[in-house]
């Protein structure tokens, strides 16, 4: 079998993390040049002279000028933080370098804060992913399926329309070799007409052509100018053995496994669409793995203030 170039990629490691981004002053220094990469800018009257001074343990921006203040991390992800950067871009390498996903849980042991902390910690960065994903658009030949988050409930519905699993439509676009490119992972309320075309409207380019099994909502791809491919599986013909549902198949797969070993509890009807975008951003950007840090830096220092409370907003 021939060796896999992306799953064999070097990526950023740790001694070369803690090189470069080991000390408050080296993540100071990212985030300033990934915030104002032509010198600083007054956000009031652009100015580019300000005084800078500390305020109560923080890095200030006063501009000469209009005495604008500006703090180094405000109106960022990191808006108001009482941890250390260095703290914030430990947590940036592991939810990247990791091979699959990392808890809370062991997100808090290795960067040595209480739960809460590390909880706040990932759902802001999870919130920087999912919003960098929200305008990705398949094109192309793209293979598509209804998946979903949960188990089965005791004494309940098993299968579609069980009460605890929580529906997502997963896409994946393909190139002419018939590889993998891009992915889109998409929570849902119910796999209705209406549902799939928001949902195609949303994260398909015109003329794409969609493959997907008998389910009859995909039909609704039409109302995005795609193209629908129907493969009807049945019991004489399992979507497994079909070549048209083989990276779907594989890539789903490979997405509940990494999910059930990492998480073992979570809001799946609250939070689902926001480990399904965590997801998604890493497999979008695995062709470069050293890329995605800085990429996830650059991302949360120009994504805004996420407080505690809109992170405990629902989205569905």
């Amino acid at each position: 079998m021939a060796k896999n170039s992306i799953q064999l990629q070097a990526g950023l490691s740790l001694s070369q993390f803690i090189d470069t981004y080991g000390t408050e002053e080296q993540c100071e220094a990212v985030l300033i040049k990934s915030r104002w990469p032509d010198g600083y800018r007054c956000p009031k009257c652009n100015c580019a002279h300000p005084y800078v001074y500390w305020k109560n343990k923080v890095k200030t921006y006063q501009c000469s000028d209009c005495r604008k203040q500006v703090s180094l991390t405000e109106g960022t992800i990191f808006h108001s933080t009482k941890l250390p950067l260095v703290k914030w871009f430990q947590a940036m390498f592991f939810m990247t370098q990791n091979k699959n996903n990392i808890s809370t849980l062991e997100l808090k042991r290795h960067m040595g804060v209480g739960y809460s902390a590390a909880w706040r910690v990932k759902h802001k960065l999870m919130q920087v992913m999912y919003e960098r994903e929200a305008t990705t658009k398949l094109s192309g030949r793209v293979e598509v399926d209804d998946a979903y988050f949960g188990g089965e409930l005791p004494g309940g519905k098993v299968g579609r329309g069980s009460e605890n699993k929580i529906p997502f439509i997963a896409a994946i676009q393909t190139n002419a070799s018939n590889n993998p490119v891009y992915a889109v992972f998409h929570q849902v309320k119910n796999f209705s007409l209406d549902e799939v075309s928001s949902w195609a409207k949303r994260s398909l380019v015109p003329d794409t052509v969609v493959v997907s099994d008998g389910l009859k909502c995909f039909a609704a791809v039409a109302d995005a100018g795609c193209f629908h491919q129907r493969e009807v599986v049945g019991k004489n013909r399992k979507s497994t053995d079909m070549e048209c549902f083989s990276w779907i198949n594989t890539i789903l797969g490979n997405l509940k496994t990494s999910v059930s070993g990492t998480y073992h509890a979570f809001g799946f009807e609250k939070y689902g669409y926001r480990y399904l975008g965590e997801c998604q951003y890493r497999f979008n950007r695995r062709f470069d793995l050293k890329s995605i840090f800085t990429r996830l830096v650059h991302a949360a220092t120009h994504t805004g203030c996420r407080p505690e409370w809109f992170l405990r907003q629902a989205l569905f």
